[in-house]
């Protein structure tokens, strides 16, 4: 056995190297704490923090794995601390807990991911169509519902963000939205209700072309959404099919005169 891991009368000890300090720099620092069954990430940053670092910044709320918090890289992955066991993983070897690699570092473990609020702004809002009933409601059918109905488990992580290479390694902020906000604007463009066209925004200023279908953001996604398959290819399939289909571009082109635009 590993010196990193030693029993105890009320279990073993694991050793976490945990990154410690600011947009200045900074380094991973040992810790080795005490850890029991059941226990994830976010268990054991809690009690070193109350044990031996008091001054360890670190972001969490309901540690439920719903609120997208506590997201950090575990062994290198983006994952919600919440969500990452200790028993999946290897405890005699140090396991490494750093911030997001895709966003401004904070302190610690905290990120800067503002920009992500900024980039939802500049989605086109919900419009739907006119009340089809008498009463002022809508008939829809299931299966429209039904379709972007998994897109709403979003929690806002932000992990398919940090993992995607685009973000994370070319820093293209200003030029590509990123996953997570391909996916809402997929909820707002495949809704049964929805009237505005998204298209062009995500041909130029979102940047959607950037996106090279690796389905890395797909493997992170703590709420399993479909991100790529269900996502990106449909929408970059309404791009070709709006802007680089030769009959398409005829046919919106003679609907555009026949209504007289």
């Amino acid at each position: 056995m590993s010196s990193d891991v030693q029993p105890t009368a009320s279990g073993s000890k694991a050793t976490f190297k945990v990154w410690r300090g600011d947009a200045g720099g900074g380094s991973l620092v040992p810790y080795t704490t005490e850890v029991s069954e059941g226990m994830v990430v976010l268990d054991a940053i809690h009690q070193i923090q109350a044990e031996q670092a008091n001054d360890l910044a670190v972001r969490w709320n309901c540690k439920a794995g719903k609120c997208g918090s506590c997201s950090a890289e575990v062994n290198g992955k983006p994952k919600l601390m919440c969500m990452a066991r200790l028993s999946d993983l290897e405890l005699d070897e140090p396991v490494t807990v750093e911030p997001m690699r895709a966003f401004p570092l904070v302190r610690d473990l905290v990120t800067d991911v503002s920009w992500n609020f900024r980039v939802k702004k500049t989605i086109k809002p919900f419009s739907p169509r006119a009340p089809d009933a008498p009463d002022g409601t809508w008939r829809m059918a299931q299966s429209d519902v039904d379709r972007v109905q998994e897109f709403r488990k979003c929690i806002e992580c932000f992990l398919c963000q940090d993992v995607c290479h685009v973000v994370r390694d070319h820093q293209m902020q200003e030029e590509f939205i990123g996953p997570r906000f391909l996916v809402y604007a997929a909820a707002l463009e495949m809704h049964p209700l929805d009237t505005a066209d998204r298209v062009e925004d995500l041909r130029q200023a979102h940047g959607i072309g950037y996106c090279n279908i690796t389905k890395c953001c797909t493997s992170v996604c703590p709420e399993n959404i479909t991100i790529t398959d269900n996502a990106i290819i449909p929408l970059k399939e309404r791009v070709v099919d709006d802007f680089y289909d030769p009959l398409g571009r005829l046919f919106k082109i003679y609907s555009r005169r026949t209504r007289g635009e």
